[in-house]
Order: C-alpha cells, then structure tokens, then sequence
C-alpha cells in the first residue's frame, strides 16, 4: 500500500487525492495516472531515463520536482539485467518444456504405442 509523501499515511493505490492532507497523487484528477515527487532538494530528471536520452518533453525540465512521466534509471536498469538473465539457454528451454507439456506428453504416448506396435510385428 503506498504511503502519502507529505503526511506518510497509508493510502489506497487508487485515491486521487491523500484523505488526511489533501495532498494530489494522481495526475490530472485521475486514479490511472500517477504523480511522481522528487523526495529531497534534487530535481527528478536527474534520475529520470527520459532526460538521460534527452527525450523528455516537460515544460518544467530539467527541474521539475513532480512529473507523471518519470522512468526512474535504476529501475530500468534492474528490467534489462533481468531480461538478459531470461534469455539464457536453459531457461528459455525449461520455459518452453513447461508451456509444451501436455504435447510432449501426447508424443510420449504415441512413441509408447509405436514401439508396443513394432514389438508385435
């Protein structure tokens, strides 16, 4: 359950607005649109990706202190390793056994009773 950044209370994913402040959590008055807050004295945009690439269309960069845009670094830095960890051979092989299952079982089963029909012959 996220937090309020002004009072800290515990706050509902979805509340436009925290209850015990009225402090704004959502964009635009809309519960699907997040507001990110710089924490401290730093702007957000020098952790955000969009500044990084040079990207970002905010009006308010490179200071902005609250922005619905932001894609913290190191977060997407964390997605990218654990992609490349993904795409390891035995994981994208143990990936598939299990999405196959049910047909290598039928082919286990065909191969049983092929060989039961070669044993007879």
């Amino acid at each position: 359950m996220p937090t309020c950044p002004r009072c800290h209370q515990a706050v509902d994913s979805q509340v436009v607005n925290c209850p015990y402040c009225r402090t704004p959590l959502k964009a635009f008055g809309h519960p699907g649109i997040p507001l990110h807050r710089a924490t401290g004295d730093e702007p957000l945009c020098e952790t955000c990706a969009y500044h990084l690439d040079d990207s970002c269309t905010y009006p308010q960069r490179p200071y902005a202190t609250e922005c619905t845009l932001y894609q913290n670094i190191e977060q997407k830095r964390l997605e990218e390793e654990q992609r490349q960890k993904s795409k390891s051979p035995a994981i994208v092989l143990q990936n598939w056994l299990k999405r196959n299952q049910s047909l290598l079982l039928i082919l286990g089963l065909l191969l049983v009773c092929f060989l039961i029909a070669l044993s007879h012959v």
